[in-house]
């Protein structure tokens, strides 16, 4: 769980291995690779396949640069993106992103406040897969595997879930329709599932295809507002209408009280299976050794 620093580190190891100076590298290298997969969707890419290759190998050199990243600057394997498990994990993660917000929608229907009216061209499945799928891999390099991961090592598990969860909900305030009702929601039960997966396996996988899938099929299934952003064309033509706390307002579902209890449940469920897995860290000075 620690990184691993050489017995005779020189100068310059000693500098890379400060944490600051690794979230710093982490924070220059990942938006510049992110945001070349998204310029080139949007001004050259002919075509959604062509957008989709260019978001998948986006993300390969995303967590490519991770892996150099952390080899170079903490001299050790990068076992959180051991690629063994990486299918089962991923395809995991896939399906739970999946059924948690078809649950939550399902759970808004009941109630009267989600209603399908027709569907789009299905086309819309596809295109919708080029964000998700980067976003996802982005922001959990960044939050989880960055400002998690790094936070626990000085602090332990349970403060850096805190302080990644604010750091990662305070990060959606740019967004067009932020609310202090979405950011605290997220920040709260995101935040903590999110870091639940990484914890669960100390893997990257199964987070990563939470995130990804869960954006996937709120703004490309259910043509939910995803995050505050503008309202997506999924394939579902739908209504949401309700109170604010119920639906997630201007913030979409996410600001909801709905995924806010469905959710934190999985995620505390998640998290004590961490903790039955000797996974929790912590703080530095309460180590011993």
């Amino acid at each position: 769980m620690n990184a691993v620093l050489d017995s005779n580190p020189s100068l310059l190891q000693r500098v890379l291995h400060f944490a600051p100076v690794r979230l710093y590298l982490l924070y220059l290298i990942l938006p510049y690779l992110y945001l070349a997969g998204y310029f080139y969707r949007q001004d050259f890419a002919k075509g959604t396949w062509e957008g989709l290759w260019a978001t998948i190998l986006s993300g390969i050199a995303m967590l490519s640069m991770y892996g150099v990243v952390v080899h170079f600057s903490e001299r050790r394997q990068v076992t959180e993106l051991a690629l063994r498990p990486a299918a089962r994990e991923l395809g995991l993660g896939l399906l739970l992103g999946f059924g948690l917000y078809t649950l939550c929608m399902v759970v808004l229907m009941l109630t009267g406040s989600y209603r399908i009216l027709g569907v789009n061209d299905w086309h819309v499945l596809i295109s919708g897969l080029s964000i998700a799928l980067a976003t996802g891999v982005f922001e959990e390099l960044l939050f989880r595997a960055g400002v998690f991961r790094l936070a626990e090592e000085w602090f332990g598990t349970w403060w850096a879930l805190v302080i990644s969860s604010v750091v990662f909900g305070f990060t959606h305030l740019e967004n067009d329709a932020a609310s202090l009702q979405g950011i605290i929601s997220i920040s709260v039960w995101a935040g903590a599932l999110l870091v639940g997966c990484y914890l669960l396996t100390r893997r990257m996988w199964l987070g990563i295809g939470l995130h990804a899938a869960w954006n996937y099929t709120q703004g490309s299934v259910y043509s939910g507002i995803v995050s505050g952003n503008a309202p997506p064309n999924g394939f579902f033509k739908a209504t949401l209408q309700g109170p604010d706390w119920l639906t997630g307002g201007s913030f979409g579902v996410e600001g909801s009280a709905v995924p806010f209890v469905l959710c934190g449940i999985v995620a505390i469920w998640i998290i004590v299976a961490a903790k039955r897995r000797g996974h929790i860290l912590p703080p530095l000075w309460k180590r011993k050794g």
